[in-house]
């Protein structure tokens, strides 16, 4: 591991010299004390990217993507934090070295990379057992022309070729001295007693690799007839290769996602390989495995925008459904596109040329909500009990997307689709919502008695977004950029305390929670760091070259916004500095945010008192009123302490 020391060396010098990062994949021109260019991380032909070299910072308010030079680099190089900490040591002569660490994490350590070495040999061994052999030549390179595969496509991706001799990588790699413990792991190399074979003899090789483009683990196709032999075979699970975990051609298409903003999902090796032949190259295989969470959210690092190509089997469709209820739980928008019968994207991409299959793909990729509820419908028919069970099967699907607003649209389209009532729907999600509450919540939580729920009531709680998100951003904005500066209060200024510990105490005495993880994150960053007195330069440099992307993300976000006066500001007159009224300032938006915190317990004791006068409860509606009374003193405390001003919703 690297020392902490040596980290803040090199951050902070790459935050000094953040132009000079980023200008080596970006054009970036001078304008007043800032840098503009075009942003890399989506296509824009006005450009909205711009690098603060004062700050140390860029942001796109194109694509919202901001944070410090450590962050750039990892985004545009799509690298880990460790890594792309080596190449800035390098780039700026600071010697990066990796401390010695405990025996077992170092065996760990040195296990791996003896494994990531290995598998770079064979994939080196089979690339030249393909082009070099003659029977590397008559039969692997003969199966991929025959594909239709160019031989730069087959050098891109790296195809080879492994000997059909029983053992011949094995005895290769021995000779230069690999041990026969790391083949094995690595699954190469079959032992069993003095046995040794190479696991995939006589097969076409196709290497797998991670983001850095290293190979960690292979898929072999047979080309020899044979039923008791699988065409497929992949390498086992190992210490460096989860299959769950990566995707086949992520490493080839992770710029070209990024910049295209969109991601096409395909089944196999060769549907990849075609379609980059083809010209489209922002394209990814699940290798004919499940897609899972982690292979989402893979594809989320570059994207939210997913289109799955589907050739025409049925079955085959309804049993990957599941899948894509995975990634609409992610927030991702997911579309679905049928190919022809009797083509998959492999046969189907060799029949145009990139524009025209982008064309037929944006006219022919359908919602995947719509594109579900359509299949289940034709399956359903007349069938009432088929159709009652499709109702439940799609609102099931809507429920798991995160977005509340977006799930309001999709009933609304369901709504037409199915020929139901969006009460009908709204109902069916508020029971979907109140049985995951009892399920993550099984003890000291007593469910929400809905039964008597206006539907109108029901809809709204799952079309409400956060509705403290400005208040709160505005709290947090005067933590990250004034956490350290101090406050004084008291006669004389005898009480003196920072803008930072004065939020997080304020918010905490009151236990405000946010619906929003990461501001709850930021906050207890800040105090835990406050603490510790790690906080020794200005805060917003403790967040921005913070290791967490999100909270470098957000804190990158909060001080990059141009700085208005809000209304606040102006019972103070004009301010020529904003630190200058932080003591004034900087309680009262703390004020903002309790009370339309306040303001919003009162509105829903309203909607309270009104279902218990509905319903005759006397006693419910006694405590209610009580507890109404309680939230309407406190309102006006509020008030006096915010000037007598009440702020409106």
């Amino acid at each position: 591991m690297i020392d902490q020391v040596t980290i803040d060396r090199v951050v902070e010098t790459a935050q000094g010299q953040i132009v000079d990062v980023v200008s080596e994949f970006v054009s970036l021109k001078k304008r007043g004390s800032n840098y503009l260019g075009h942003c890399p991380f989506h296509n824009e032909k006005t450009p909205s990217f711009i690098v603060s070299p004062y700050r140390g910072i860029f942001k796109c308010f194109g694509c919202g993507k901001g944070g410090n030079a450590v962050h750039f680099l990892m985004e545009h190089e799509q690298i880990s934090f460790v890594e792309a900490i080596k190449h800035l040591g390098q780039k700026f002569n600071i010697p990066v070295e990796e401390k010695d660490v405990s025996p077992e994490l170092m065996q760990v350590k040195n296990e791996r990379e003896s494994m990531m070495v290995a598998t770079s040999f064979a994939q080196k061994f089979f690339e030249r057992s393909l082009f070099e052999t003659d029977e590397g030549q008559s039969i692997g390179l003969s199966y991929f022309r025959n594909r239709g595969f160019r031989d730069d496509i087959i050098k891109k991706f790296q195809l080879g070729y492994s000997p059909e001799q029983r053992d011949a990588f094995t005895q290769e790699a021995l000779k230069n001295s690999f041990k026969i413990e790391f083949l094995e792991k690595t699954g190469l190399t079959i032992v069993k007693d003095d046995y040794k074979a190479d696991r995939f003899r006589g097969r076409v090789m196709f290497p797998i690799h991670n983001l850095t483009g290293k190979a960690i683990a292979f898929g072999g196709r047979i080309l020899k007839t044979d039923a008791k032999t699988a065409k497929y075979l992949n390498s086992p699970e190992s210490e460096i290769y989860h299959k769950s975990r990566i995707l086949y051609g992520i490493y080839q298409a992770k710029q070209e996602i990024v910049r295209e903003d969109k991601c096409y999902l395909v089944e196999g090796y060769t549907d990849v390989i075609s379609m980059h032949q083809a010209g489209i190259t922002n394209v990814v295989a699940s290798s004919g495995t499940a897609l899972t969470q982690d292979q989402i959210r893979l594809i989320a690092r570059f994207t939210p925008n997913i289109t799955v190509l589907y050739d025409g089997d049925p079955a085959g469709i309804k049993a990957s459904l599941r899948g894509i209820d995975l990634i609409l739980e992610e927030g991702m928008n997911v579309k679905v596109m049928l190919l022809p019968n009797g083509e998959d994207p492999d046969s189907f991409s060799r029949k145009m040329n990139a524009e025209e299959l982008r064309s037929y793909i944006r006219k022919n990729e359908t919602d995947f909500i719509k594109f579900k509820t359509s299949l289940l419908l034709e399956d359903a028919k007349n069938d009432p009990i088929k159709r009652a069970t499709l109702i439940q099967d799609i609102v099931r699907t809507i429920s798991t997307i995160p977005e509340p607003i977006t799930r309001s649209v999709y009933v609304k389209e369901c709504s037409v689709l199915l020929n139901v009532g969006e009460d009908v729907l709204y109902s069916e999600l508020a029971k979907i919502k109140q049985q995951k509450i009892e399920q993550y919540n099984k003890t000291g939580y007593k469910p929400i008695d809905i039964s008597n729920t206006p539907k109108q009531l029901i809809a709204n709680s799952f079309t409400t977004q956060n509705p403290f998100e400005i208040e709160e951003r505005e709290v947090l904005r005067y933590l990250v950029r004034y956490g350290n500066y101090p406050l004084q209060f008291g006669e004389n200024d005898s009480i003196t305390i920072s803008v930072g510990e004065f939020i997080v105490n304020e918010l905490k005495q009151d236990d405000l929670q946010s619906t929003n993880e990461i501001h709850n994150r930021l906050l207890e960053l800040f105090a835990n760091a406050h603490n510790k007195g790690l906080i020794t330069t200005s805060s917003d440099r403790f967040f921005i070259n913070h290791q967490d992307f999100e909270v470098s993300q957000l804190a990158t976000d909060l001080i990059s916004k141009p700085y208005q006066l809000s209304k606040i500001h102006h019972k103070f007159g004009t301010v020529k500095k904003e630190e200058d009224a932080l003591p004034e300032i900087v309680p009262k938006v703390v004020l903002e945010l309790k009370n339309k915190k306040v303001m919003s317990i009162i509105d829903e004791n309203h909607k309270k008192i009104k279902i218990a006068q509905d319903n005759r409860n006397d006693e419910e509606l006694l405590s209610l009123m009580k507890e109404h009374q309680k939230w309407l003193n406190i309102k006006k405390e509020l008030a006096n302490l915010l000037g007598n001003r009440i702020i409106v919703k």
